[in-house]
């Protein structure tokens, strides 16, 4: 169960079925994506890959019969048009035609014809129409999933396409469970469940051995958990991203001040970056520390590199330079980050303004929040953006307790000039009601009451990081495992692959309306202890991401559950 595992050996086989030789590579947008999250472009060369191209956007027209043309590309309309065309008057001596999903029987046909010189050596469809962005953790890079809180209908056919994808790629035909009440998720688990029903034949996979469970997808609806995706986050991966956002394992820092020219943009992949991968889930305090470890370990071996005083030494250094260009790179790489991290984190004023987040997510103390909100609010040093989540959080957690004073706070951030219409269009979104169970459960505050701090020694500038919130996921996982009954809140679709009530070994989990990092932490965690659990969803999102998706879904609805925050700002009625 390993997403980048499953993509990778799906373009090693690309590469060697086209046998050696020169090569070009044709991409389409999507897969350019899905290509270069799994294999850097050194990686590439060694595979003979010379040459990438988008079937999508200009080329020349100039031919090139020596090379050997690998497609891949998703097996939309618009693509196989622009692939007719290429096959009728071909660049490329040869080609390998791969698609990343099922493709229809009628277009394989049509482009048979279209090859009247017979250059195509190989069709194939792998299962590879997703991004893998950790082994435990997939998107399907769809920022923005729903209009007037339904399905976008193409975000609905190309979330089925990915799921279907992963899936075949993991080989599994599972149990599928979706969060009831949700009409978004029982639409999904319709389609999936007619799309598996329709191509059996690929689905045909070994049953469990040994009596055991059939695996289980899990479809989930981002509004039963508002809360994770407004949290700052406190590990390395879900840090950056909330900070400085990651895109297709790329971080953008060429509006960072005193940046060296080489790092205004730099990749995070746990697979191309050993250090990346061994700490992306440590905590702000923990990579400093691992951070100033690496440096001074990285100066010992300067310090060696310097007593070049014979011929053996030499050659010794000659050995060890690409390890050593590698490892100064990437010491520099990670301080640019973490020195931009902690001056963000100063500047925004973060450690107080998480500590409150974190209460408000975890502990019921109305009042006493409210005074601290006010406060924050007041306090110039907050930008207008976290004092909005905070207000957000205040309103999701109080919307009916009977001193609620969501609209006396909207009134003070319009005081302060910032824009209040998030709030009554996150409530409208994921409200009381529209949650299913209880997002703010007392056993599970209980439980977190302790403060969890992470003191770390050694490192001047890194302070207490406060970790208090677990994410819902988290629980609705521990349920699966455990063998709790599911079927109220989770309902089948295909129930008579349920013949016991024995736990799955392996589970598949698609968030519609995206996921986060805290709930891949939250994956990781659980795999660490033996379970076999993939993560995906729409989008991968910081609280930027969460709060425009949310902006889209509620557009030119009727606001019916905000009416009393609505005096503050008239304008969202109609919004």
């Amino acid at each position: 169960m390993n997403v980048i595992t499953s993509i990778k050996l799906y373009i090693e086989k690309m590469c060697t079925e086209s046998g050696p030789g020169m090569k070009t590579m044709l991409l389409d947008k999507e897969t350019t994506s899905i290509i270069s999250m799994a294999f850097a472009q050194s990686d590439m060369l060694q595979r003979e890959v010379f040459l990438f191209e988008r079937i999508d956007s200009g080329r020349s027209n100039e031919r090139m019969k020596y090379l050997k043309c690998i497609v891949f590309i998703r097996p939309t309309k618009q693509n196989i048009q622009l692939l007719a065309q290429e096959l009728r008057s071909p660049k490329y001596g040869s080609y390998f035609l791969y698609f990343s999903n099922i493709i229809p029987r009628t277009d394989i046909k049509y482009l048979a014809e279209c090859d009247e010189s017979e250059s195509v050596r190989e069709v194939k469809e792998l299962y590879a129409d997703f991004l893998a962005v950790n082994p435990n953790l997939f998107s399907l890079n769809i920022p923005k999933c729903m209009h007037r809180l339904n399905w976008l209908p193409d975000a609905l056919s190309r979330s089925v396409q990915g799921v279907i994808s992963v899936l075949l790629s993991l080989k599994l035909n599972p149990v599928i469970r979706y969060r009831g009440g949700s009409v978004m998720a029982q639409a999904l688990a319709k389609q999936i469940y007619e799309q598996i029903t329709k191509e059996s034949s690929l689905f045909d996979f070994r049953n469990p051995e040994n009596g055991a469970a059939p695996p289980l997808l899990l479809i989930l609806d981002r509004r039963d958990d508002p809360v994770t995706p407004l949290l700052h986050q406190w590990t390395y991966q879900a840090m950056v991203h909330e900070l400085l956002n990651i895109r297709n394992n790329r971080v953008d820092l060429s509006g960072v001040q005193g940046i060296p020219k080489d790092y205004k943009e730099l990749v995070l992949s746990g697979d191309q970056d050993d250090f990346y991968g061994r700490n992306m889930y440590a905590n702000f305090g923990e990579i400093g520390s691992t951070i100033k470890n690496l440096m001074e370990e990285f100066q010992r071996k300067a310090k060696d590199q310097k007593k070049v005083e014979s011929i053996a030494d030499m050659k010794n250094f000659i050995e060890t330079y690409p390890q050593f260009k590698k490892m100064s790179g990437t010491v520099q790489k990670h301080l640019c980050i973490m020195g931009e991290l902690s001056s963000l984190t100063t500047k925004r004023n973060l450690f107080e303004v998480s500590e409150l987040e974190q209460e408000i997510a975890c502990k019921a103390e109305h009042s006493q929040q409210l005074q601290r909100i006010k406060k924050i609010i007041s306090d110039e040093r907050t930008s207008l953006d976290d004092v909005v989540k905070l207000v957000a959080l205040y309103a999701l957690r109080y919307e009916r307790h009977a001193n609620c004073d969501t609209s006396g706070l909207l009134k003070m951030i319009k005081t302060r000039g910032g824009q209040t219409h998030v709030i009554p269009s996150l409530i409208e979104y994921a409200g009381t009601h529209m949650r299913q169970g209880e997002l703010f459960n007392l056993v599970r505050i209980t439980d977190a009451v302790k403060l969890t701090r992470n003191l770390i020694k050694g490192l001047k500038g890194v302070e207490n990081v406060f970790t208090q919130h677990t994410p819902l996921l988290k629980e609705t996982l521990e349920d699966v495992f455990k063998g709790r009954d599911l079927d109220p809140m989770f309902p089948t679709i295909n129930s008579e692959l349920v013949p016991f009530r024995r736990p799955p070994q392996e589970v598949v989990v698609f968030m519609i309306g995206g996921t986060t990092y805290e709930e891949a932490l939250a994956v990781h965690q659980l795999n660490n202890a033996g379970y076999r659990v993939i993560l995906g969803g729409t989008y991968i999102h910081n609280s930027k991401s969460f709060i425009d998706e949310v902006l889209a879904a509620t557009e030119n609805i009727q606001f019916k559950h905000t009416k009393s925050m609505l005096s503050y700002y008239p304008s969202t009625e109609n919004y």
